[in-house]
């Protein structure tokens, strides 16, 4: 997934991660990608939380977390996961 040319981010998604966002309903399916495209302008958003155990951050879309890297010095965000809240972190 690549963003548009004006955003300040590229935002690409990892195969696991278009593995996960293949699994919700289209409803919420729709709300992560809302989610997810908003990272290309502000990728530290107000509510994401930088990870501890690992590298990256987490923000919340509902009952999913989506989990991502951020290189600033390419530009680009790296979405790595994206899992119910319930599975985010086992």
């Amino acid at each position: 997934m690549n963003t548009p040319k004006n955003a300040g981010y590229e935002v690409y998604l990892l195969p696991p991660a278009q593995k996960d966002l293949d699994r919700p309903e289209p409803e919420t399916y729709h709300q992560i990608l809302k989610k997810v495209r908003t990272l290309a302008n502000d990728p530290r958003p107000e509510g994401s939380i930088k990870l501890t155990v690992e590298e990256g951050y987490r923000i919340r879309s509902g009952d999913y977390r989506i989990l991502y890297r951020i290189d600033d010095k390419s530009g680009h965000i790296y979405i790595y996961r994206i899992k119910n809240r319930k599975d985010a972190y086992s």
